[in-house]
């Protein structure tokens, strides 16, 4: 059984969807079977790994909306391991054509419970906002895993975030927890990305991962080359960052496995 790993955060510009490529990647090349699922219709982490959401015929949407098969939509990658549930523009329709649709929230649910044991995990990238798509994502994961940027507004987010997942704890799936905050854009340089990192530690203590995502130029550059910064350039500190939170999630679940 695949664990479900909803990436989300309300707050857009926080590096979600990177770190939801490049976690998903780190955690393929450690020789785990990975799905990212794309749950925005922007269709960011669909062309940050390679594929032009525009070619396609088969995406989440038509999986929700038409009942295709997950497993007719589901798309191979250039990373080992790590394959693609693929979104396009055709997905903000979703939020109106859903509308009406009996038991709309729980749709993901069943469908990722069709290819749940083909993967080790699952991660669902969401859109920046608690629309339908993300209440989708939500309850069809087991665990919310939380980028944060080190910036101003940061725990105004996070608190908002935390208030639509007890939420959604109480109304849908009241077995979510947090899988863990991961601190983005992060610059040791800066007072108050400093401050930011230790206001959301002293918070949340042993939810929040030791790996900070640096501010990182590959990281920035690596989406318009559509590949993860694993396979774009390794040796830089975006890709170290995120090969060193890969093997810290992965430590994680297995403690909480014992």
């Amino acid at each position: 059984m695949a664990k479900i790993v909803a990436v989300a955060n309300q707050k857009g510009g926080v590096g979600k969807t990177t770190t939801a490529i490049n976690l998903a990647a780190g955690i393929a090349l450690q020789g785990k079977r990975v799905l990212l699922v794309d749950m925005d219709p922007q269709g960011n982490a669909t062309s940050g790994l390679g594929i032009d959401p525009r070619s396609l015929q088969r995406t989440i949407y038509n999986c929700l909306i038409n009942y295709v098969k997950v497993d007719d939509a589901v798309q191979k990658t250039e990373v080992n391991g790590l394959s693609l549930l693929p979104a396009n523009a055709d997905l903000a329709g979703a939020e109106i054509e859903l509308v009406h649709i009996e038991e709309r929230e729980k749709l993901l649910r069943h469908f990722l419970h069709d290819i749940d044991p083909l993967f080790d995990v699952i991660f669902v990238d969401c859109p920046p906002a608690l629309g339908i798509l993300t209440v989708n994502a939500l309850v069809a994961a087991r665990s919310v895993l939380i980028p944060v940027q080190c910036e101003y507004y940061a725990m105004e987010g996070l608190s908002r975030l935390i208030d639509s997942i007890d939420r959604i704890q109480q109304s849908f799936n009241p077995g979510l927890t947090i899988e863990g905050i991961v601190l983005t854009m992060y610059d040791a340089r800066n007072t108050l990305a400093r401050q930011v990192a230790d206001q959301v530690r002293a918070h949340f203590k042993d939810r929040v991962y030791q790996t900070a995502i640096p501010r990182n130029v590959t990281l920035a550059e690596a989406p318009s080359y559509g590949r993860p910064v694993l396979l774009y350039n390794v040796a830089s500190a975006g890709a170290q960052s995120y090969i060193s939170l890969a093997k810290e999630f992965l430590s994680h679940g297995e403690k909480s496995a014992r």
